[in-house]
């Protein structure tokens, strides 16, 4: 099963709505975000899983951490931890900010959805796509 398709199915639809709820967009423009910010912090775990001790660390990461936690409850990824454990995630992805920045832009282009809402979005996608792996 495809990262995307987990988040979308999580909680029933649940993780979705509260995710849109949280940053003020409806469904369809957050399936649209998740479409286009999914794709890419896909990409840099696969980059990073191919560099020397890549794939360790993620294995420790998902092996030491909660992140299961985000797509089994909902109400997780309004607390103001998500949002930091997500920075750290994608410190790790992405490698800086100005990724961080350049991914928003390209999914704004890709979705519709502001890249302002798409850069307070990220980090909370960041942690929910490592729930997804942990599961």
């Amino acid at each position: 099963m495809k990262l995307l398709d987990v988040l979308m199915a999580a909680q029933g639809g649940g993780a979705v709505t509260q995710l849109g709820q949280q940053f003020g967009l409806g469904n369809d423009q957050t399936s649209a975000a998740l479409s286009a910010l999914v794709p890419a912090l896909a990409a840099g775990l696969a980059r990073n899983a191919t560099r020397e001790g890549g794939l360790e660390g993620l294995t420790a990461a998902l092996a030491g951490g909660q992140h299961a936690g985000y797509l089994d409850d909902a109400a997780s990824l309004a607390r103001p931890g998500t949002v930091a454990d997500g920075n750290g995630i994608l410190g790790h992805i992405l490698g800086s900010k100005d990724a961080s920045r350049q991914v928003a832009a390209q999914a704004a282009a890709a979705s519709g959805v502001g890249s302002d809402v798409l850069k307070r979005m990220l980090p909370v996608v960041a942690a929910m796509v490592m729930g997804a792996m942990a599961k």
